[in-house]
């Protein structure tokens, strides 16, 4: 009965699984964060593309379809504008490291200002079990014309 109490009492060897386990923790935690940061990034660099595609519609007006208002001269867009001006924009400045870029939506709702949907596909650094190895994000940016 001693001897056993002894044995129990006892902690060696009781460490090994403690590091082993907080090893594995650490390196799981830095895997997550690592694609997290990765997925944060992918997200601006897509956001990037499409508020310059944006910008680019908002300017896809003709100087005859400019209307003189109370405020102002104000351009009309036109969807078909829009799209072809994004399309161009695109060919002419292409993002090779964006996978799978597509453009969803480049259009005007309410002909004074461009909004432009894209979607891209990531793939984290380090796939794992609580990573997924692929992922469709999106962004929308909406760009309007002025005159100053």
């Amino acid at each position: 009965m001693r001897r056993l109490g002894r044995a129990l009492a006892a902690d060696d060897g009781s460490t090994l699984p403690l590091v082993a386990f907080f090893g594995m923790l650490g390196l799981l935690i830095v895997l997550l964060v690592t694609a997290a940061t990765s997925l944060y990034l992918e997200k601006k660099r897509l956001f990037t593309v499409a508020d310059g595609a944006a910008l680019v519609g908002a300017e896809a007006f003709e100087l005859d379809s400019v209307a003189l208002t109370a405020g102002g001269p104000r351009p009309v867009l036109e969807s078909d504008d829009v799209a072809d001006a994004v399309a161009a924009y695109l060919a002419g400045n292409p993002a090779p490291d964006l996978e799978g870029l597509t453009v969803v939506r480049a259009l005007t709702v309410d002909g004074r200002s461009a909004t432009v949907t894209m979607t891209s596909v990531w793939h984290p650094p380090v796939v794992t079990l609580f990573v997924p190895e692929g992922l469709a994000i999106e962004a929308t940016a909406t760009a309007r014309s002025v005159f100053g």
